[in-house]
């Protein structure tokens, strides 16, 4: 995976300060020997992973490694668009509603009405879209913080959910539909998983070869300095939120098609999660700093924590206590490190 923090915003805004003094010129080697921050992660979860082999023995059988791929993998797809989000320097708390109102739609529209499934899905993920659109426009031009804006929208596309859906499940779903998250290619790979590593392929690439993938991590370190160098920010955040919105929208397809059922209380509690996976990858909440790769090692760690507590039997309200605790120590971590890099 790519390490797209190298191409942050602060190194475009001070490309020609670094040209124009020679000091900053010779201390260009040292930045690129510095370890990319899904580093640590990384390590963390292969010793994460050492730890719960030899608490249980079939932790690591390659069976599970494939059920906790299928588990994170709805988890993964909505923090793709996480990423961006904080990079940007922002904050979505209603991905886990958009993903149960994707999920009430298609179930709606199919079962309901009678519309052909790839439509209702289509017509979900747009939906999704949608949403991310109207939290963009509400930050944007609105003038309201992220945190009331989506939070809003939470609200309003939960209470959307509940009120298609009757506050009931609706099942009946084609086994075409079901595929999308239940069907294992080769009778081992669950093809959510792939779907997942695709779309975080298209994401890594995207933050390291587009220019508006780089202006990301601009406008997230200081959006008055890249506004005034002439970067589309408005665009760009009503852009980042409509994406995250889409993701949603594809997580409760995926979440609908592996349960078999819209659930109207599918999602809750996933925005944490999200947020949980991005700054354990090392984003920084404050903008301008995250990695495509050291999300998905933050998806990893959750997942592999929640499948080596549940193999161990370990109770879940404890799940939660233990979750909390890694996720304070990650990002102490975190600024431990960015703080010791501010002094090299």
């Amino acid at each position: 995976m790519v390490d797209e923090e190298t191409t942050q915003a602060s190194s475009s805004s001070g490309a020609a300060s670094r040209t124009a003094d020679p000091k900053r010129v010779s201390t260009a080697p040292k930045t690129k020997k510095r370890l990319p921050t899904s580093t640590g992660p990384f390590v963390a979860l292969i010793a994460l992973c050492i730890v719960l082999t030899f608490m249980s023995p079939s932790f690591f059988s390659l069976t599970n490694m494939f059920n906790i791929g299928q588990q994170v993998a709805i988890l993964a797809v909505i923090a793709i668009g996480g990423t961006a989000v904080i990079v940007l320097g922002g904050i979505d708390l209603s991905v886990g509603s958009i993903l149960a109102l994707a999920g009430a739609v298609v179930g709606y529209l199919h079962i309901m009405l009678g519309v052909n499934i790839w439509l209702a899905v289509l017509a979900a993920a747009l939906l999704g879209a949608a949403a991310g659109v109207v939290n963009g426009l509400m930050i944007v031009y609105g003038r309201l913080p992220a945190f009331i804006a989506t939070l809003a929208m939470m609200s309003i596309a939960r209470g959307l959910a509940l009120v298609i859906l009757e506050g009931k499940p609706l099942s009946g779903y084609p086994d075409s539909f079901r595929n999308l998250a239940v069907y294992y290619v080769g009778g081992w790979l669950p093809s959510s998983l792939i779907i997942a590593v695709l779309l975080f392929l298209v994401a890594a690439a995207y933050f390291r070869w587009k220019p508006s993938g780089r202006a990301l991590f601009a406008v997230g370190a200081n959006y008055e300095v890249a506004r005034l160098s002439g970067l589309p920010v408005s665009k760009l955040t009503v852009g980042v939120y409509a994406t995250a919105g889409l993701l949603a929208g594809i997580g409760g397809i995926l979440m609908t098609a592996r349960l078999g059922s819209a659930q109207p209380t599918a999602g809750m509690g996933i925005e944490l999660d999200v947020i949980a996976a991005v700054v354990i990858g090392g984003a920084s909440l404050a903008g301008g700093y995250g990695s495509i790769a050291g999300t998905a090692v933050g998806v990893m760690i959750i997942g592999v924590l929640r499948n080596g507590l549940n193999l161990n039997n370990v109770s879940s309200f404890w799940q939660q206590v233990i979750i909390g605790i890694v996720i304070a120590a990650a990002v102490l971590v975190e600024n431990i490190r960015q703080r010791r890099e501010a002094k090299s």
